[in-house]
């Protein structure tokens, strides 16, 4: 796992941006995972810039979203799949109809279940993913996989956390209208795939880049995952570095780093 830490989010998302297209697989079309929040929006911003400057071309990639919510239907201005259509398909050129999204409107549990198990099948009809964008939850999630997760779940249902139903609650009238429930890739879903690029901006998400860094591999912090994974990659700013305990090996390991060896 390299960390890398950069002075502004601006700064970070540039970095963010230059590890997933070193991973970029040459001679194919991109298979790309995608995660919604605030955190990956600049680094969408610099893809589209890499688009508009001839670096990349994503006219044929696919992409697979990490989650979506139970219950809302897919037209739904907040489902993930309207949410990425508008913050990724039309900032950087991916196909709508190459973006793939799991299916939260199933009707049983039984149906919900078959959607997710499908999900997962569509990722490895699709090659599998070449770089996993992620983000962190205050509370270490990754995806929708809340704290206690299994480390090598697969795509699935759950219900979300109290804390993260408040998070996100800025997206919709009130809190009382965030879905509890959604479907998510599993760690092990998320942990197939050839790279991983998490991306962390802020303050507020410094706790949690501490224990998903530095403390024991857990359930309890399911970013910690990552450092299991071979290739996965940690851009912070500095606020979100604040809690890092081997900070000067980080920016000394990363002095010069060829994010395409990594």
């Amino acid at each position: 796992m390299e960390i890398i830490v950069a002075p502004t989010p601006e700064s970070a998302a540039s970095v963010a941006a230059q590890a997933v297209l070193a991973g970029l697989p040459a001679g194919k079309d991109p298979v790309l995972g995608l995660a919604t929040g605030s955190s990956p929006l600049g680094l969408y911003a610099e893809l589209a810039a890499a688009v508009a400057d001839g670096r990349a071309d994503f006219s044929a990639a696919k992409g697979f979203a990490l989650d979506e919510y139970v219950g809302l239907p897919a037209t739904h201005p907040e489902s993930y799949r309207q949410v990425l259509v508008r913050e990724v398909c039309e900032v950087i050129g991916l196909p709508v109809d190459g973006l793939n999204v799991p299916d939260g409107t199933g009707a049983t549990l039984a149906e919900l279940e078959a959607g997710a198990a499908a999900y997962d099948a569509a990722i490895a009809a699709a090659g599998g993913i070449d770089v996993q964008i992620l983000g962190i939850g205050a509370n270490g999630h990754v995806g929708f996989n809340e704290p206690a997760s299994s480390l090598s779940s697969r795509t699935r249902v759950k219900r979300l956390a109290a804390r993260t139903r408040r998070d996100n609650a800025r997206f919709f009238a009130s809190e009382s209208e965030v879905p509890t429930h959604c479907i998510t890739q599993g760690l092990g879903t998320v942990m197939d795939a050839r790279r991983l690029v998490l991306i962390a901006t802020g303050e507020a998400k410094a706790n949690a880049v501490g224990a998903a860094v530095e403390g024991p591999l857990s359930a309890s912090c399911p970013a910690s995952i990552l450092q299991w994974h071979a290739n996965a990659i940690v851009v912070l700013d500095e606020a979100a570095a604040a809690s890092l305990q081997n900070r000067e090996y980080y920016d000394d390991a990363a002095r010069g780093l060829p994010l395409n060896a990594v």
